[in-house]
């Protein structure tokens, strides 16, 4: 720089040095006012539609975080002019720990919260100036974490019904950002936090077997039984030993006077049964191949399938009501719980694999006696066409008649009139209808919850089936072991239908709906783990193949912001 240059530089910052301070005014607003003015600028920008990222991290809850801070005037939520709150603290601490909720603490900007407060520290300690910007970012993601939890705690972070890593399709009216705001003004953070967890003690029991099962799979687990002929009472062998200690480890087999030997004894074989009973197994006291096959399922497999139902349980926590039937799919049994008790329990079949039964809540509102069926067009190409190219009387033989196309019309069609080569699945004009009776696979009673799926509960002719471990069998609805029993108690508050009643318009024949006088909830769900009412661990075969699906959405980050969360 040659020195006029750098005389004239000299001669510009003197006189700039010696203007009055009106010129350039000093910044003498607050730390948090600076922060606020960020914050609002960051929430501008989210509501034009662009989204934010701040520190690295996307912004999921971007509606709820900006009807949050709009309603607190962009204040900042979590510091004040001196740095961070003691809440921003508490909040960090509470991420940490989502992980005793079968969920991933990282994906709640677990990092990018833990590294800004470290920052903020250690500003402070050396006394420097906390930038107006750190903060903002601190603070915007702290209220992210907190939303989030607050949504995924109360209703669960995967789409129930694409079993995707939707995080922002949330069925719930919860105003998380309103209990944010008490949360904070009561210093209660974490507390109201946790509260919106699932609330039942089969959540709480499931979260404490999710810890339990976490400590042996860090031990290394258990150790497997070798295959070979089926193990049972009376006979020596050396997996014997294997088996005492795979059962021991799960604590069916107590601990107290823990024999070693080769030999199959009456207290090793209660100890099967125990494991038999806690997993739906034929319960014989053998370990053949389907009870070889589940002892031999993993500790790290069973700890991914406690976290898969905690978040199903967390999907219908708070929906069901005092008085409901619970059907469980993956248990194939039905449940009427009357104020937290099971007041009837019965065996059920649900649908095969490719005609699954749907997962739903509906109201049961009637029941119908001596029901007609008027068959699925799917059943009608599939099973009951080839029937009858084979068999002319087919259609008599079981009891169904031909009825014109429309579901108000019972005219009658005579199937000789018809020339069958014509008719396909693609092309059938009719409507074909079985008459109640012993033949009718609805049985006597149905049990009607009107919904989309078409699906209802129903007696069955078929009563071997209740007796098979694995009833998956139906064409996707429910068929009950006790259809009488279940009629009796949803018409208790009737004095008229007395099970008398029922039994006497069964016998007439004739199809009648009748009204239930109390309406009830009906939750269709699927649980392959739960903790009984006895406190048991329960676990069941993933009969639909779901769990590994919603494990990995479970497992799965969302790759941009979700403008759409409520």
């Amino acid at each position: 720089m040659n020195r006029a240059i750098l005389l004239s530089v000299i001669l510009i910052v003197s006189i700039c040095l010696s203007l009055p301070d009106a010129v350039f005014p000093a910044d003498d607003r607050s730390l948090s006012e600076k922060v606020s003015e960020f914050i609002k600028a960051q929430v501008e920008e989210n509501n034009r539609g662009t989204g934010i990222t701040l520190a690295g991290e996307p912004v999921y809850t971007s509606k709820m975080l900006a009807r949050f801070y709009t309603k607190r005037n962009f204040l900042p939520a979590w510091s004040e002019d001196h740095g961070p709150l003691g809440q921003a603290e508490t909040l960090l601490k509470t991420i940490k720990g989502v992980n005793q909720q079968g969920l991933v603490p990282e994906y709640y900007h677990l990092e990018a919260i833990e590294n800004l407060l470290q920052l903020a520290r250690s500003k402070n300690r050396k006394k420097f100036l906390i930038e107006p910007v750190m903060l903002a970012e601190l603070d915007l993601l702290l209220t992210d974490a907190f939303l989030m939890m607050g949504c995924h705690f109360s209703v669960g972070c995967v789409n129930p019904v694409s079993a995707d890593a939707d995080w922002f399709a949330l069925n719930s009216d919860l105003e998380v950002d309103r209990i944010l705001e008490e949360a904070l003004k009561r210093n209660r953070v974490n507390e109201m936090l946790l509260a919106l967890l699932p609330s039942q003690d089969d959540y709480t029991k499931l979260a404490q077997e999710l810890a339990h099962h976490r400590e042996i799979a860090d031990s290394g687990g258990w150790p497997p039984v070798s295959g070979g002929p089926t193990l049972k009472k009376g006979i020596k062998d050396s997996r014997v030993i294997e088996l005492r200690k795979r059962l021991a480890v799960t604590g069916d087999l107590p601990l107290e006077g823990k024999k070693t030997g080769l030999f199959f004894d009456k207290e090793l074989e209660q100890a099967v049964l125990n494991f038999q009973q806690r997993h739906g197994l034929k319960a014989d006291g053998a370990v053949g191949p389907s009870t070889l096959s589940a002892l031999n399922v993993t500790a790290e497999e069973r700890v991914r399938q406690i976290q898969v139902n905690m978040e199903r349980t967390r999907w219908i926590s708070g929906n069901l009501g005092s008085r409901y039937i619970r059907i469980n799919i993956a248990d194939y049994r039905l449940d009427a719980v009357d104020n937290g008790r099971t007041v009837i329990s019965m065996a059920v079949v649900v649908g095969k694999r490719y005609w699954y039964t749907p997962v739903f809540s509906e109201k049961m509102t009637y029941l119908v006696l001596n029901p007609y069926w008027n068959v699925p067009e799917s059943i009608v190409e599939e099973e009951i066409l080839p029937g009858i190219r084979k068999s002319p009387d087919y259609l008599a033989k079981h009891d169904m008649k031909i009825l014109s196309g429309s579901w108000d019309s019972t005219e009658e069609i005579d199937p000789l009139s018809i020339n069958w080569d014509t008719i396909t699945g693609d092309h059938f004009p009719y409507r074909l209808r079985q008459e109640p009776g012993p033949k009718n696979p609805l049985g006597r009673i149905k049990f009607m919850f009107p919904n989309k799926f078409n699906v209802y509960l129903h007696d069955t002719p078929s009563k071997n089936l209740f007796s098979k471990n694995v009833r998956a069998f139906s064409h996707g609805c429910i068929r009950i072991e006790e259809p009488m029993e279940l009629a009796e108690y949803l018409m208790l508050s009737d004095p008229a239908w007395t099970r008398e009643k029922i039994e006497a318009e069964i016998k007439n024949g004739v199809e009648k709906a009748v009204p239930l006088p109390v309406p009830i909830s009906v939750h269709v769900i699927y649980l392959t783990a739960w903790v009984d009412e006895k406190s048991i661990m329960q676990f069941r075969d993933d009969v639909y193949n779901r769990d590994m699906q919603l494990y990995e959405a479970l497992r799965k980050k969302p790759a941009g912001p979700r403008s759409s969360l409520k």
